[in-house]
């Protein structure tokens, strides 16, 4: 097993440099990163970003959305957290087959070296004191498996819950002091405080002993930059899988009583209705057409409603208040 250093803190580059090793780059028959990231949401490969990720807060605090290609939750990473990643292309390895012990026991050993008390617990859960501090995935075909993993060393869990997909304060506030009864930092846990950095330094130290170490060329990083751009910077990747689905809100204005039903598939907005004791003052038709097959993003309908003087269609509903609904 070959060692990939990875200097880039950016989850995009991070795992089109995963795709890169499992595809492309044919020095070894196993490879190892140990990589962290600008905050990010993770979002597993089947779910519904909408459902999962408070898409507004992240948006207002740059927090960074990518899809992963293995299943499983969203999870929310930043600079004090950790994630892994074990490659094998030997062709021993089973197809399809999920094991999440084989790859977390180096980490649970590592953790060990250092006083913590780890191990796996469910699922692709590794716990301390029974509190979770990682989730595992994994992906597996013909020719390669791909095991990745997310450690939580000091990441801010408030800002973790702001992130998905709640909006309000006392939910919030609930929220925070529920993840903290279940989710723990692994800096909580060792007997004396380090650095993330200096964390990363004593993992490596012990999981290293029998790896090569294997540092990107300038073509290795020119192709990860350019699987990056295809695939894992693309709103179709990361948005456009989005399974379809559907949203009703409803709201009374000073109008009327407005509800509004939009049916997504695919990301982009493929149905819509507006129901309601309101007063039309033009052919909402026309309002519909225009809406239907354009993504389904808050900035991208306030940009379309106030295009076409979206507040003419209703008596006393503005543009505004119908994005309120959407």
């Amino acid at each position: 097993m070959i060692y990939v250093e990875s200097k880039s803190t950016d989850a995009n580059f991070n795992f089109a440099l995963e795709n890169y090793l499992m595809r492309e780059l044919d020095i070894a028959d196993s490879y190892f990163i140990f990589w962290r990231t600008q905050p990010t949401l993770m979002i597993g490969r089947y779910q519904n970003p909408y459902q999962e990720v408070n898409m507004e807060y992240a948006k207002k605090k740059n927090i960074n959305i990518v899809r992963r290609i293995t299943g499983g939750g969203t999870i929310y990473t930043d600079l004090n957290g950790w994630q892994f990643s074990f490659i094998i292309k030997d062709g021993n390895e089973d197809e399809g087959k999920v094991d999440f012990v084989k790859h977390t026991k180096p980490i649970i050993a590592a953790l060990a070296s250092m006083g913590v008390d780890a191990s796996l617990s469910g699922r692709n859960d590794l716990l301390i004191d029974g509190k979770k501090f990682s989730g595992n995935a994994q992906f597996h075909d013909k020719s390669v498996s791909l095991h990745h993993g997310s450690l939580l060393f000091d990441t801010d869990i408030e800002e973790m819950v702001r992130a998905l997909n709640v909006d309000d304060e006392k939910i919030i506030s609930k929220g925070i002091k529920s993840v903290r009864q279940r989710v723990t930092n692994v800096l909580d846990y060792l007997p004396q405080k380090i650095t993330s950095e200096e964390f990363k330094d004593i993992m490596l130290f012990y999981l290293l002993k029998d790896m090569e170490k294997y540092e990107l060329t300038e073509y290795d990083i020119a192709r990860i930059n350019i699987l990056k751009q295809e695939k894992f910077d693309t709103w179709e990747w990361n948005i456009g899988r989005t399974p379809e689905f559907s949203i009703k809100n409803e709201n009374r204005f000073e109008g009327g009583k407005m509800q509004v039903c939009v049916s997504v598939d695919k990301g982009l907005i493929s149905d819509i209705g507006f129901y309601g004791d309101f007063f039309a003052q033009k052919e909402i038709g026309e309002l519909k057409a225009a809406l239907i097959g354009i993504p389904y993003d808050k900035d991208i309908i306030k940009k379309k409603l106030y295009e076409v003087n979206a507040g003419e269609y209703f008596f006393k509903i503005s543009a505004d208040d119908m994005l309120e609904l959407f």
